[in-house]
């Protein structure tokens, strides 16, 4: 039995979300700073070992014309520093909407604090993941 991570990775923030073990449900789990990165690396390693997870979905941001750009390419570079686990990229076009829109019909204000928004994302790019598998 094992779990898998989601992770909207940004330039401030990262979202972090995790399944069930039955890889049916996706649960908010945190937010972690981006900097210092190796301080990142290191929670997210920690979180991937608490909670036996064998797989990693990385949000990457296309473009709208599914072309990637430079923040896709840090996303892919951040990505890849993570060890022990299976890395999948996952396309998470509009997901920060979605998110907003989630949180505000959930009633949640989100406008002082911006992870809310990041663990809402990671939610959905974890949900396109299991929705699939």
């Amino acid at each position: 039995m094992y779990k898998v991570m989601a992770l909207d990775i940004g330039t401030k923030r990262i979202g972090v979300a995790l399944s069930d073990y039955l890889l049916i449900l996706a649960n908010g789990h945190s937010c972690i700073q981006r900097q210092p990165e190796d301080k990142a690396i290191e929670e997210i390693q920690k979180i991937i070992k608490e909670n036996n997870v064998k797989k990693l979905v990385a949000g990457i941001p296309y473009n709208m014309d599914g072309s990637q750009g430079a923040q896709a390419k840090d996303c892919k570079d951040f990505a890849s520093k993570i060890h022990g686990v299976e890395i999948i990229f996952e396309d998470e076009r509009l997901t920060s909407d979605t998110a907003e829109e989630n949180l505000r019909a959930k009633k949640i204000d989100f406008t002082k604090n911006k992870g809310l928004v990041d663990i809402e994302s990671a939610c959905i790019i974890l949900e396109q993941y299991l929705a699939r598998c």
